[in-house]
Formats: structure tokens, C-alpha cells, sequence
């Protein structure tokens, strides 16, 4: 226990040191006060625009926004987040690999399954500070500009958007324990992640996979419920953990 203690410190500290906290929190910061900015510059932007607009026959009308708006612009964003995140952490085997940074930590005793369990620990971690960071501070934004309770629904949506990131972090460490490029762990990870959008065309199909919980909006909306979730709520569920159950005996053989 102390040596996965010890290796998981020092995850902490490759993370601050490499800059990569730093970056994420910014970011993640940023999207959550993007999200309440856009919608309260939504009206401003558009009156700036009605001149030019009405030059070419177009014209405009007043646009009312509210909490409902922003939370939009919050679903929209979401993506942004975690295609950066796992831009900028699929190196986390793979340096170590190329560096061989691991072999003295294995020689020492730290058995492979910790390395995996502690890298798996520190991204769902990083993921979850990062994800509700933006979401408290949208929020946040939202009672006091508006009233969040016109959106229905909203930690559950919250909470389905938050669970589809650890299904593709799951992903992310399971293809950094098949394949030694970081390249090849993105093209994996966006691969799984974006192939439930083609199975979406198969109705019967479509509402058990992983894609479906990142349609907040429906959720907010009221269009859809709580009990349409919960199939593909289960799937990703499981995927999750047969992603990261399937990482520790690939770990086990790989060659390092």
C-alpha cells in the first residue's frame, strides 16, 4: 500500500510539474465563465449585427435568454473540455514508456497493477475536479444572473455528461496499456468515443449507447426523462469497467 501511495504522489507531482493541472484548471475555468458570458452577450452581439444584417434584407429580433441558455452553451462546450483533457494526458503511459521511467519503480517492487490503478485513480480524479469546477461555476453564474430552476433535470444531466468523461478516461487507459504512442491511444480513444455516434442511426440501438448521455438538453428541456437514460446509463457503466478490468492484464504482459 505504501509503495501505490508513494507512486501515486508522484503522479501528483509529474502533473504539477509538466504544467498539465495548470492548464486544465484553466481551462476548465474558462468554459465554465464562457458559458454565462455567451448567453448574456447573446442579446448585445446581435443588436450589433441587426445594421449590417438589415443591409442585406436580413433582419433580427429580440432574443430573451435565460439560465436555460447558458446551461446550452455549457452541453455545447463540454466536448471542448474533454477532447483537451484527453489531448493532453493520453501521454501519461506512453512518456513513461518512451522515457523508461517505469522500469526503476518495477524493479523496486511496485507491482504493475498499482501503476495502472494509480494512473487510473489520478485521471478520473483530475477529470472530476476539472468537470464540476466548470459545472459550479456556470451554476453558480446562472443564480445570479437567472434562476437554474427552469432547467429540469439538471444534476442528473450534469452527472450523465460527468459519467461518459470517465467512460472515455477508462478508454484512454486502457488503450495506453495496448499501444506505446500517444498517437495511437488518441486515435483509439476518439474511435470509441465517437463510434456510438454512427450506431445512433440504428433506433434500437441508439438510446443504449454512451453518446446518448451527453444530450443534456433533452434532459433540461423536459423532452426526454430520467428513465430514457438509465439503459445507457448501464452500458457505459460496464464499459467503463471492462475497459479498466481489461487493463490490468495487459499491463501485466506488456513489454516495457
Amino acid at each position: 500500500m505504501n509503495t501505490l501511495f508513494a507512486f501515486f504522489k508522484k503522479e501528483w507531482m509529474e502533473q504539477v510539474r509538466t504544467g498539465r493541472a495548470l492548464i486544465l484548471g484553466i481551462v476548465f475555468v474558462l468554459l465554465g465563465m464562457m458559458n454565462p458570458a455567451i448567453a448574456k452577450l447573446t442579446p448585445w452581439m446581435l443588436e450589433l449585427m441587426a445594421e449590417s444584417m438589415a443591409e442585406i434584407g436580413m433582419s433580427t429580433t429580440a432574443v430573451a435568454v435565460d439560465a436555460m441558455t447558458s446551461w446550452q452553451q455549457f452541453f455545447k462546450n463540454m466536448p471542448i473540455g474533454l477532447i483537451v483533457f484527453v489531448l493532453m494526458q493520453s501521454g501519461c503511459f506512453t512518456a513513461e514508456y518512451q522515457s523508461g521511467t517505469l522500469i526503476p519503480v518495477l524493479t523496486r517492487g511496485l507491482a504493475r497493477h498499482k501503476v495502472v490503478t494509480a494512473k487510473a485513480v489520478m485521471l478520473s480524479l483530475f477529470w472530476t475536479v476539472c468537470y464540476w469546477m466548470c459545472f459550479g461555476i456556470t451554476y453558480v453564474y446562472n443564480a445570479y444572473f437567472w434562476d437554474n430552476a427552469v432547467a429540469k433535470n439538471l444534476l442528473f444531466a450534469s452527472a450523465a455528461w460527468w459519467l461518459f468523461g470517465l467512460f472515455a478516461v477508462a478508454a484512454s487507459v486502457f488503450f495506453s496499456t495496448l499501444i506505446s504512442t500517444s498517437a495511437g491511444v488518441l486515435i483509439g480513444t476518439a474511435a470509441v468515443c465517437f463510434l456510438p455516434y454512427a450506431l445512433g442511426m440504428i433506433p434500437e440501438v441508439g438510446k443504449y449507447l454512451p453518446t446518448v448521455l451527453t444530450d443534456g438538453m433533452e434532459l433540461l428541456t423536459g423532452s426526454a426523462e430520467v428513465g430514457d437514460r438509465l439503459g445507457a446509463l448501464s452500458v457505459t457503466v460496464i464499459l467503463t469497467v471492462a475497459f479498466l478490468g481489461a487493463s490490468y492484464p495487459l499491463m501485466k504482459r506488456k513489454k516495457i
